[in-house]
């Protein structure tokens, strides 16, 4: 089985369901339940970050990346997750760049919260529709007036490019990306493992003022 290369982006701050969520989707999915001890699954996720020293996250966690930028394997996926830590990679220039060169050889690019700002900010979202954490879709908008911003939305799938609410919508997302990729019965069986609600609607999950 030839596995889908996944590349999560972390950075100082990121945060952690952010990221940890869609990680444990990709890692616990599996094409066999039967064979769930046995195979793997059918995406191989990995973290990536400017380089290889321990990125503290939300909260404290420390964590190790797997690749710096330079070292990083092709990738099928790319997913740039959000948190308190956006806001100075911003204007991280290298940052950016490579996430945009990125976005040009993937199947299918990725964002989780305000990860969606950090790709508007590189030029990837021009004419997409995108979502991110609640606190931010009236900044978004504002910034970025070039893409338009779904405020009702717990996730968007437009074409190519996937992207969530904040934190926890993460995980609905990636598992509407298993059903893109498999089927609906692969991420259903997903969820299941996961204990965790499959995500039926795309509506969001918050009444916003």
């Amino acid at each position: 089985m030839e596995r889908k290369q996944v590349g999560i982006v972390l950075y100082e701050d990121v945060e952690v369901l952010d990221f940890c969520g869609p990680f444990e989707v990709f890692s616990v999915t599996r094409l066999n339940e039967e064979k769930r001890r046995e195979e793997l699954s059918p995406f191989h996720a990995f973290l990536v970050a400017e380089s290889t020293s321990p990125v503290v996250a939300t909260g404290g966690m420390k964590v190790v990346p797997d690749y710096d930028l330079e070292s990083c394997p092709k990738l099928d996926i790319l997913l740039v997750p959000g948190g308190w830590g956006f806001r100075p990679q911003m204007n991280n220039e290298r940052l950016l760049k490579w996430v945009a060169d990125r976005s040009r050889e993937v199947e299918t690019l990725t964002s989780v919260c305000t990860g969606a700002l950090l790709l508007a900010k590189a030029g990837l979202l021009d004419g997409k529709r995108a979502t991110t954490h609640w606190r931010w879709l009236d900044a978004m908008e504002q910034m970025f007036p070039k893409t338009t911003v779904e405020k009702r939305l717990h996730f968007v799938e437009e074409g190519a490019f996937f992207s969530s609410a904040g934190i926890s919508a993460g995980i609905d997302m990636t598992l509407r990306l298993v059903a893109r990729y498999y089927g609906e019965a692969v991420a259903r069986a997903t969820a299941r493992h996961m204990e965790y609600p499959y995500p039926d609607t795309d509506e969001r999950r918050i009444t916003l003022a």
